[in-house]
Order: C-alpha cells, then sequence, then structure tokens
C-alpha cells in the first residue's frame, strides 16, 4: 500500500511503500477513495497535540470501500462504501462510555493520531465506526462530512436554539454548517482573518447575512458565536458579540491561549464551551441530515503523493472550502 507517513513532529510527510494491512477482530480493511484534509491535521504535524503517535500516517475524513472484514464483522460487505472520522474507537466500559458520552471516553483511539489514518491507499478500521454511507454523492465530496461536518454540528447543537449565529473562521468546517443553519432557518453572521475578502465572499455566497474582519463588532448581538479558527483571542472578541445569556462553542480539538479579559465580558450568564470529538450517534444524525439540508461541500483535490502541499495551501488560508487527498 502507498501512504504519506509523518516520523516526527515538524516534518514533512514523506511516500512510504508499506505491506497491506490485515484487519483484525472486529475491523475492516479499506481501500481509501478521498481524505479530507483537515486543520487537526496541522496540530498533528507540529506536535501540538500530546495524545499523537509518531510515525503515524495521517487524515481522518476517509472515504472508502470495504475491501477485507476482519473475523466477527457481519454488519458491513465487501465493497460497501463508508466513511471514518476522527473517533476511530472507544473502550465502551470507563463511566463516560457508560454514560452515552464515548466523545470523552477515557481510552480514545483517534484515527490519523493515535493510529494510521486516510493519507493512504488502504487502512485499516474498526468496523463499529464505519459509517455506511450508500451510493449517492462523489467520493471527495463527501470526506470534509466526516469530520469539519460532524464536528460543525455537534458545535452547532452545543449552540442551542439561537436565532443568530456567528461563525468564526470560515474554512471546512464553517462552510459546511453554515449552509446547515440556514436550511434551519437560522441567520449566519461570519468573520475571517481580517483583509480575506475572499472568505467574506464566500460566505455572502452560501446565504450570511454579515460578512466582516473578526476584529471588527458584529453587527448585532449574537445568540451563540461558533469558533472554528484555533485563534484564543478570538474567545474575549466573541464573548463581546453574544447577547445576554449567549453562548460561545470552541469547536476545535487545539487553539491557542485565551488571552485575559474583564470578568464583564463574561457576566450576565455568557458561557463559554468546548466541543470535544464527536459521538457515533452525531454521525448518524448529521450524515442522515446532509442530503436532506441540501449541504454541498466544495473541495479542491490534490493527489496523494501532494499531501505536503495540501496542508501548506490549508495553513496559508489559500482554501476555499475543504482540500482533499484522492490516491
Amino acid at each position: 500500500m502507498r501512504a504519506m507517513v509523518l516520523n516526527a513532529p515538524g516534518e514533512r510527510l514523506v511516500p512510504q511503500e508499506r505491506p497491506g494491512p490485515v484487519p483484525g477482530p472486529g475491523e475492516v480493511l479499506i481501500e481509501v477513495l478521498a481524505c479530507g484534509v483537515c486543520r487537526t491535521d496541522l496540530h498533528v504535524l507540529d506536535g501540538e497535540l500530546t495524545q499523537a503517535r509518531y510515525p503515524i500516517v495521517p487524515g481522518h475524513e476517509v472515504v472508502g470501500r470495504v475491501a477485507a472484514l476482519g473475523p466477527g464483522v457481519s454488519h458491513l460487505r465487501r465493497g460497501e462504501r463508508v466513511g471514518v472520522g476522527w473517533l476511530g474507537h472507544a473502550c465502551g466500559v470507563c463511566p463516560y462510555c457508560a454514560a452515552q458520552e464515548e466523545n470523552l471516553c477515557d481510552a480514545p483511539v483517534f484515527t490519523g493520531c493515535t493510529r494510521d489514518g486516510g493519507f493512504a491507499s488502504h487502512m485499516v478500521a474498526d468496523a463499529a465506526f464505519a459509517y455506511p454511507l450508500g451510493e449517492a454523492g462523489e467520493d471527495a465530496a463527501l470526506a470534509p462530512l466526516l469530520c469539519a461536518g460532524l464536528i460543525g454540528w455537534r458545535t452547532l447543537k452545543m449552540a442551542g436554539e439561537g436565532r443568530r449565529i456567528g461563525l468564526y473562521g470560515f474554512g471546512a468546517a464553517a462552510h459546511i454548517i453554515a449552509q446547515v443553519a440556514r436550511w434551519q432557518g437560522r441567520e449566519i453572521y461570519a468573520f475571517t482573518r481580517p483583509g480575506d475578502t475572499a472568505a467574506q465572499d464566500f460566505a455572502r455566497a452560501l446565504g450570511a447575512v454579515h460578512a466582516g474582519p473578526s476584529d471588527a463588532p458584529s453587527p448585532e448581538p449574537l445568540d451563540a458565536a461558533l469558533i472554528f479558527a484555533p485563534a484564543g483571542e478570538l474567545v474575549p472578541q466573541a464573548l463581546r458579540a453574544v447577547r445576554k445569556g449567549g453562548r460561545v462553542v470552541c469547536g476545535g480539538i487545539h487553539m491557542s491561549d485565551i488571552p485575559s479579559f474583564p470578568y464583564s465580558w463574561l457576566w450576565e450568564e455568557r458561557k463559554i464551551l468546548s466541543v470535544a470529538n464527536l459521538t457515533r450517534q452525531d454521525a448518524h444524525e448529521f450524515l442522515a441530515l446532509a442530503p436532506e439540508a441540501g449541504v454541498a461541500t466544495h473541495v479542491t483535490p490534490y493527489p496523494l503523493a501532494e499531501a505536503n502541499a495540501a496542508l501548506a495551501d490549508l495553513r496559508a488560508g489559500r482554501l476555499k472550502g475543504a482540500a482533499v487527498l484522492v490516491p
């Protein structure tokens, strides 16, 4: 099999030929058709996630076909198209799993972080965490739904039922969840890097009633602000934008330090929340909802061998929507 391997934090991915992996009990071998490139891959690349192991094959927005079934797998079939996301396994026995909070599992496995992921021609996955996708939709277009979409969905759910929703950082997750929120009848206020007029135009094209720089105040008090950019300085700005009782939801797995701010900005029952991973229930909900909501992802395809270029374009903010690797 072909794979792009990260041997140590701070290095470039290097191509590598490996023996074909064999699925163990409860696992499936997946022939990768497309794999989205996520900001979390940059955090793995930069060594910002303490749980990451190296060497590692990144990638956790995987669309592929089941190539082989391990012992005990009966709910999937060879040739079936499936998706694999960030949460690759949960222990099922810790207090969090027992409380239906497997996203907080004490002994999780993360695809492309603690287990080899989808920047490859093939990968092995826990069959219980491989989601049937059916045959509708193109492989590359579906890939961003497996993380940007799922994390965006969980973040939006944590925002509550408010009508005015602010999105800070208008990349892969925001461009997906903006469509869902508009379908739900909400108003979208998009906030981008100062000077990023292309992202602001993109947000308006997707129905945002306002799109402007993140260092400017919101034109209306927001019911909730969703932060997808990994910039801690956005938290105080978002707090100032939400109404009394409003929520600021941090949707990323990693963020730079949050600067201090006056208590008065948090007072009046404003809330700061974080999203950790996702559950299989989130996945089943969102993957069923996305076609109903008419979600259309905007993707830029790259050959697998150009994974470093895709990561560089993501880091520099040169992408409209999401990058997707196609083996």
